[in-house]
């Protein structure tokens, strides 16, 4: 299949450029936070009825989620996967407008503002979490049709029907890695989650659908790995199969496994 022709940027006034991978990130955290909204309401979905935080709060966090995203983000591309030429050449590490975002580093810095927002309001950290978790497939999947329409991250050559010949990807075709991760880490990981708290009651367990999320983004970005070619000053650690997205990975679904035993553990005890 020949690569849509589709062009990164939407529009650009001067020096103002709006890029579609810019917009996935805003639009996929305002999904998410009218998505958190529809759960925040429903009551009957939180242990003891009650959201961790409000509508207004839940809101107001947004502002957070966003500085959490770019800021945690960037310092995770930074750190993880360039930290020596950074060393080097400090003032490049603001320059998020050329390019280098980790989604572990996203991650980790959306789940840091979420735990601080949380504590200063009061409640329950874990619950926070799973409300974060509830809408994160929602920018994972734009976020990775993104990734598709910019021409990057895909896998390796493939002579499958849906391969797709990227610009930048040689004359053959190759597996577009970016959408398998789109309904994978999006729609199927989505589904998953709405399973788990609108079926399971999940929600009134805290920390359990943030395990959840950790756990199916991990399992989904690994066996995405499989295909998907490593970053190019990486290469495959060994074998001609370990990435170091899978590495990267790997405490994800450690930590998630730890967090959903944490939370059932924890209501047996109350119900004890």
């Amino acid at each position: 299949m020949p690569f849509p022709d589709i062009d990164p940027i939407i529009f650009s006034i001067g020096p103002i450029v709006i890029r579609w991978y810019s917009l996935a990130y805003l639009v996929g955290v305002l999904l998410a936070i009218i998505y958190g909204i529809s759960l925040i309401k429903n009551k009957n979905l939180w242990v003891k009825n009650k959201a961790p935080l409000d509508k207004e709060q839940w809101i107001d966090f947004g502002f957070w989620a966003v500085l959490g995203i770019i800021v945690g983000g960037r310092l995770g591309y930074v750190i993880f996967y360039n930290p020596l030429h950074y060393l080097a050449n400090p003032l490049e590490i603001v320059q998020t407008w050329t390019g280098g975002m980790s989604f572990h580093g996203g991650l980790i810095g959306v789940t840091i503002a979420m735990m601080i927002f949380v504590a200063k309001k009061g409640n329950n950290i874990l619950s926070g979490l799973d409300l974060v978790a509830v809408g994160a497939p929602l920018g994972l999947f734009l976020g990775r049709i993104a990734n598709f329409i910019n021409g990057e991250l895909y896998g390796r050559e493939t002579g499958l029907p849906w391969g797709v010949v990227f610009p930048n990807g040689g004359e053959m075709a190759r597996h577009p890695s970016q959408l398998y991760e789109a309904v994978l880490e999006g729609i199927v990981l989505f589904l998953i989650i709405r399973y788990f708290t609108h079926i399971v009651y999940a929600l009134r367990k805290p920390g359990y659908v943030a395990g959840v999320f950790g756990l199916g983004y991990a399992i989904a970005r690994i066996l995405v790995e499989t295909v998907r070619l490593p970053d190019a000053d990486k290469g495959y650690l060994y074998g001609g199969w370990l990435t170091y997205g899978m590495v990267l990975s790997l405490p994800i679904l450690i930590a998630s496994i730890a967090l959903i035993i944490y939370a059932n553990r924890k209501k047996k005890r109350v119900r004890g």
